[in-house]
């Protein structure tokens, strides 16, 4: 298994909802261990499985839930 992390910036989160969406919607991709979304930052660190999802799917997710994303 070959893990890796990434930052993404996501905009359009504006309360503590935004971020339980963009976490719940991280975290129930296949290949996703972790994601620590901050409201603070702007962003979420992304634990992942390379062999399983690529970050583009990780940016789209996030898209699809309303939000602008892109990795940093």
């Amino acid at each position: 298994i070959k893990m890796a992390t990434v930052t993404l910036n996501i905009d359009g989160m504006t309360c503590g909802g935004c971020v339980k969406s963009v976490t719940k919607v991280l975290n129930g991709l296949d290949g996703v261990r972790s994601a620590t979304v901050s409201l603070e930052n702007k962003n979420a660190q992304v634990e992942f499985d390379e062999g399983k999802i690529q970050i583009v799917q990780l940016v789209e997710a996030v898209e699809d839930a309303g939000f602008d994303a892109r990795a940093a």
